[in-house]
């Protein structure tokens, strides 16, 4: 097994490293290779996204990605490098799972999942100004073959881990071309899986939804830009960004990817929270190198670190120990 590391920035830097230790600890053959790409690697090297780091991660087919910076206001040759990446490694599918920890601010009794279609909608990123500013466009682009592709592997996913019910989430009252193609091919492949239990919602009920009642949700299918939003959301009921894994899956290749970013107001600190990308590694090891059990013991470690009562700052500043001990903590649970 081989595994493209980038660290990325911002705290990228900090937790890539702990979730290595952590993997070390219970696959020490992986072979690992490190490779560059984010905003800090634009300004050394002209580009956010290296070609040596593309060829890396083609040939490894498995990356663990810490974060990118990106900037909120037009920079010239900044593009998103994980936007890139994913597309070229057509991982079509982004697994966001936000499930009950031991913390004091995760909600008991949740335990869902968020299943965003990973390459088109308005993540083609295909935008235009007007030569005098005054009007922007963006093009949101749905077609059949990668809706139906992303939503298969959802349903299989979901009869996999015996879940029961899967929430279609789309806004076709509105946009009744895009979103409402989206609409009609989920729920055409649902039709194909009778013994999961398929309903859908517009958007912003979903948002209401999670907010009032998160553990109405099993799993959700949806669309790019709604699924980074409700992911996020539902973020908050399983202790906070920094505990909220992901991973970017396709047919033979895996991004593990944690939902935060990089976070530069506590980068180089050593206090970030390591465990949203100890468990992105961990879904990685489960759905990409299959090796269920080895996941299992990963995941009963950081439970059982988190029930010690050991955390990072951000769960609460009272108590709070730092990024390179709280690894510490994992490990010798292993």
């Amino acid at each position: 097994m081989e595994l493209c590391v980038i660290l990325g920035d911002g705290v990228g830097q900090e937790v890539v490293p702990a979730a290595v230790r952590v993997l070390q600890a219970v696959l020490p053959d992986v072979r690992l290779h490190y490779a560059n790409a984010g905003y800090d690697c634009l300004k050394e090297h002209g580009t956010p996204l290296p070609d040596e780091t593309v060829e890396l991660a083609t040939r490894c087919r498995a990356v663990l990605f810490g974060a990118a910076d990106s900037p909120s206001f037009p920079v010239e040759g900044y593009y998103s490098p994980i936007i890139r990446l994913r597309r070229h490694l057509k991982t079509y599918a982004n697994v966001r799972p936000t499930r009950h920890l031991p913390v004091p601010t995760s909600r008991f009794g949740v335990d869902l999942v968020v299943v965003r279609e990973n390459t088109e909608d308005l993540y083609v990123v295909d935008e235009q100004t007007d030569a005098d500013g005054g009007r922007s466009t963006a093009q949101k682009i749905i077609t059949r073959d990668a809706t139906e592709r992303f939503a298969h592997l959802t349903y299989q996913m979901a009869r996999r881990a015996e879940r029961e019910r899967v929430t279609i989430v789309h806004k076709a009252n509105i946009l009744p071309q895009s979103d409402g193609l989206f609409r009609r091919v989920a729920l055409e492949v649902g039709e194909q899986y009778p013994d999961i239990q398929t309903d859908e919602l517009l958007v912003d009920t979903a948002a209401y939804w999670m907010v009032k009642e998160p553990t109405r949700f099993d799993m959700i299918l949806t669309s790019n830009l709604y699924g980074d939003i409700l992911s996020d959301m539902a973020a908050a009921w399983g202790g906070g960004l920094g505990m909220a894994p992901a991973l970017n899956l396709g047919d033979d290749a895996a991004i593990a990817e944690p939902v935060h970013g990089a976070a530069p107001d506590i980068a180089g600190q050593g206090i970030a929270n390591p465990t949203a990308m100890i468990m992105s590694m961990m879904m990685l090891i489960r759905h990409h190198w299959h090796l269920p059990e080895v996941a299992d013991r990963l995941r009963a470690a950081v439970r059982a670190t988190l029930s010690d009562g050991d955390h990072t700052a951000d769960i609460m500043m009272e108590g709070a120990i730092s990024t390179e001990m709280f690894t510490d903590r994992v490990i010798s649970h292993l």
